[in-house]
């Protein structure tokens, strides 16, 4: 995790979402500090460092970011598999309006964009941790619409 935090943009992939540092120190995170980022279309966004530890770091999005809400990184153990590592991004966010909204589920397009971006994330951390992943990178996601019910979706 020490490493991730240390260059996030190494492990984002720069066709589909550039991570530059506004401002702060050159290596790792520090709580407040913003990047500014090159999303793939039409919408680039900032995001402020929220939250930092030693095995996580938490990210919101800023005004003119595509969306509204947090994405948490985290590196841990499995309870029943105390040798094996699991890295996750977790991410609760909703467009920001209803243009996002159209070209995020309607067309598909942002959220192939999304998708692809956090599953190659995931793939350089596993590939820098010096082990090998276990299974391809899962994603899952749960939506919620105005009424409060719920859809899940998960595929590797």
């Amino acid at each position: 995790m020490a490493e991730v935090q240390a260059d996030v943009a190494r492990f984002a992939p720069e066709l589909l979402a550039d991570f530059q540092k506004k401002e702060g120190s050159e290596n790792g995170l520090r709580v407040g500090e913003e990047f500014e980022i090159t999303i793939l279309g039409p919408w680039n966004g900032c995001v402020r460092v929220t939250e930092v530890g030693a095995t996580f770091f938490e990210f919101i999005t800023l005004e003119g970011h595509p969306e509204a809400g947090r994405i948490h990184f985290e590196a841990h153990y499995l309870d029943e598999s105390p040798d094996v590592l699991r890295f996750e991004i977790r991410s609760r966010a909703r467009s920001r309006d209803g243009l996002v909204a159209f070209a995020y589920n309607t067309t598909g397009i942002g959220k192939r964009v999304q998708e692809a971006t956090w599953v190659e994330f995931c793939r350089r951390v596993a590939a820098a941790s010096g082990g090998q992943a276990l299974s391809d990178v899962t994603v899952e996601t749960h939506t919620q619409n105005e009424t409060g019910s719920h859809d899940h979706e998960r595929h590797a």
